[in-house]
């Protein structure tokens, strides 16, 4: 692997990350976005088009439990796009809506979660997050 595509590589992992500190800050993202963006949330059915939707989605919608931990599981990518695998941790004490939808339990709760990022030239075209309970 040359040095570019390497360099490249890295480039798109800092903005995926970027992306995913702000949405679980529940701040703005569309500075990280391109206009025509898209981000999906599985199988509850949110997310928005466009980086002004989904910074308005982001910033009114996305609410995490207090007590949410993450965990890596894979990383994989290349320079176009990132995949994780992670799993979170929580206690289900409010409602999440477009996490996992349903009245809150007050029960431990961990779901498996694989996103999907694409970049291009610096900012994220589509994030696509696909979650399961974890039984």
């Amino acid at each position: 692997m040359t040095k570019a595509v390497q360099d490249l590589m890295i480039a798109v992992e800092r903005v995926h990350d970027a992306l995913h500190t702000a949405v679980r800050a529940a701040g703005p993202v569309a500075h990280l976005l391109t206009e025509d963006a898209t981000f999906d949330v599985l199988p509850s059915g949110a997310g928005a088009s466009g980086a002004a939707e989904i910074d308005r989605f982001v910033t009114g919608q996305v609410v995490l439990p207090g007590d949410l931990t993450v965990r890596r599981s894979s990383r994989t990518g290349d320079r176009f796009r990132v995949v994780d695998e992670e799993v979170f941790t929580f206690t289900h004490d409010r409602e999440l809506p477009w996490l996992l939808p349903g009245a809150a339990t007050g029960k431990p709760t961990e779901l498996v979660v694989v996103t999907l990022t694409a970049v291009k030239r610096g900012q994220v075209t589509r994030a696509r997050m696909v979650c399961a309970e974890r039984r």
